[in-house]
């Protein structure tokens, strides 16, 4: 019984589920494209020490070996890229390679899933190159990289 209970129960959300893998909505964001494993992991340091051109290198090397790539909007969310323009895979894909640390506009399809933001971006519409600081404009050691001493 309790097995024809589960079926019974499982057979009537299908036709639901349908519905909502096609909900969605229409964004244009501003924002910078970030490696995810260095924001998320904290191994480099803070969300501060993974952006802009100190981190640049980084985050190509992070692409290219397959991990995520995020878009971190100007409001501080993070939205998963799942897919650029015409690029058939994210990872190491020429387009996320080429914009690796650039701040753009974006417009695309946002998805909300298990608190999870993920975003298709349909197109570019501007691409303002890398606008964060780097070791030349703040010192070879960010600020906020150096640990605080033990007392």
């Amino acid at each position: 019984m309790r097995a024809f209970l589960t079926a019974l129960a499982c057979s009537a959300a299908l036709p639901t589920l349908p519905a909502l893998a096609s909900e969605g909505h229409r964004i244009q964001v501003t924002g910078e494209l970030i490696d995810t494993w260095c924001y998320y992991s904290g191994v480099m340091g803070g969300p501060e020490a993974v952006v802009g051109s100190a981190h640049h290198t980084c985050a190509l090397w992070c692409s290219a070996g397959g991990i995520p790539v995020g878009l971190q909007a100007e409001d501080g969310t993070i939205y998963m890229v799942l897919k650029i323009e015409q690029d058939d895979q994210l990872a190491g894909g020429d387009t996320a390679l080429r914009l690796a640390s650039h701040t753009v506009e974006a417009d695309g399809m946002h998805y909300l899933r298990d608190g999870i933001n993920y975003l298709i971006v349909d197109h570019v519409i501007s691409d303002l190159d890398i606008t964060n600081l780097n070791h030349e404009d703040y010192g070879p050691v960010p600020g906020f990289a150096i640990p605080e001493p033990k007392e």
